[in-house]
C-alpha cells in the first residue's frame, strides 16, 4: 500500500501575502502624503501669492511668474501712506482695539455661561444649549438692516460698540460650545475635594476648574480674536471713518490713479494683517492643541 503526500505551497503564499501588504501599506502611505500636498496648496497657495505679488514692483502686478521677481518694499511702505487717504496704521489700532474687547467680554461671559451650562442642573438648560448653538448658525447677513437702523436711532454709526456689540453675540457661542464641552470632561471629584475643605462653589471654580480650563480659555482666546478681526459685513456699514477696521480699509484702498485698483498694496497690508497672526498660531500651537482636545479624564 502506498500512500502519496502532498505538500501545501504554504512557503509561497506567505511571501506573496507579505508582499501585498507592503504594496498596500505603500499605496496607503502615498495618499496620505497626497492628501497632506493637496491640503497646503490648497491652504497656502492663495497666501503665497499675496507674498508674491506684495514684495513685487508695483509696475509688474500682472507678471505670471509663480516666484518673487522685481523685488521691492515700495508696495508695504504705500500701504502706510496717508497721502492716498489710506490710513492703515489708523485701521490695524482699529482691528486690535475692536478684536481684544470683543475677546475679553465674550471670555467674561462665555466662561460663566459655559461653567453654568456644564455643571449645573436648573430648568431650561438645554432649551438655553439649544437657543445658543442655533444664534451661532445665524446668518450675519440678516441682522445687517435691523442693526443699522437701531444703532443710527442711538446715534452709535462710526462709533466701536456698534461692531464691537454684534463680533461679541457672534463669538459668544463659539465660545460657549468649546468651553461647555471642556468644563463637562473635567472631573467632579476636584470640585468636591475643594467645597470638602472649605471652598465655596465660586471659590472652586476660580481657584481649582478655571487653572485647569486654561488651554481651553487660551484655544477659544485666539479663535475668537481671529473671528473679530477678520469680521466685515457689518463693519463695512457700522464703523466709520475713524474707526474702520483693516478688512474695510483694505477694500477701501486707493492710488494714485483713482481709475486703477493698488492690487500690489493690497497684497501688502494683506501679508501685514497676515503674518502676525499665523506667528501667533505657530508660537502657541502646542497650547492650541492641547486646548482643543484636552478634557477627556484618564485613568
Amino acid at each position: 500500500m502506498s500512500i502519496s503526500m502532498t505538500k501545501e505551497p504554504t512557503a509561497e503564499r506567505e511571501p506573496v501575502a507579505a508582499q501585498s501588504v507592503s504594496w498596500r501599506k505603500r499605496l496607503g502611505t502615498v495618499r496620505l502624503y497626497l492628501g497632506v500636498a493637496i491640503v497646503l496648496v490648497w491652504g497656502l497657495g492663495p497666501f503665497y501669492w499675496m507674498a508674491v505679488v506684495a514684495f513685487r514692483d508695483p509696475a509688474h502686478t500682472f507678471d505670471s511668474t509663480p516666484w518673487p521677481t522685481h523685488v521691492t518694499l515700495e508696495n508695504f511702505s504705500n500701504a502706510f501712506d496717508t497721502s492716498r487717504g489710506n490710513d492703515f496704521g489708523k485701521a490695524l489700532l482699529n482691528s486690535v482695539i475692536i478684536g481684544s474687547v470683543t475677546t475679553v467680554v465674550a471670555l467674561l461671559l462665555g466662561v460663566l455661561a459655559a461653567y453654568a451650562l456644564a455643571r449645573m442642573t436648573f430648568a431650561g438648560k438645554y432649551l438655553v444649549s439649544g437657543l445658543i448653538l442655533s444664534a451661532s448658525m445665524f446668518p450675519a447677513v440678516v441682522l445687517v438692516t435691523p442693526l443699522f437702523q437701531l444703532f443710527t436711532d442711538l446715534g452709535w454709526i462710526g462709533q466701536y460698540q456698534a461692531m464691537i456689540i454684534p463680533n461679541i453675540s457672534f463669538v459668544l457661542p463659539m465660545t460657549v460650545y468649546i468651553l461647555a464641552s471642556f468644563f463637562a470632561e473635567l472631573p467632579w471629584e476636584l470640585e468636591e475635594a475643594a467645597r470638602i475643605d472649605g471652598a465655596s462653589k465660586l471659590q472652586a471654580f476660580r481657584l481649582v476648574m478655571l487653572p485647569l480650563a486654561a488651554p481651553a480659555v487660551f484655544t477659544t482666546a485666539i479663535l475668537a480674536f481671529i473671528a473679530s478681526v477678520n469680521e466685515y459685513l457689518l463693519a463695512r456699514l457700522l464703523s466709520g471713518e475713524q474707526t474702520k477696521p483693516v478688512t474695510v480699509a483694505i477694500a477701501s484702498f486707493s492710488g494714485n490713479d483713482p481709475l486703477v485698483q493698488p492690487y500690489a498694496a493690497i497684497m501688502a497690508a494683506g501679508v501685514i494683517v497676515t503674518v502676525p497672526l499665523v506667528i501667533m498660531v505657530l508660537i502657541f500651537q502646542r497650547r492650541i492643541i492641547s486646548g482643543l482636545t484636552a478634557g477627556g479624564v484618564k485613568s
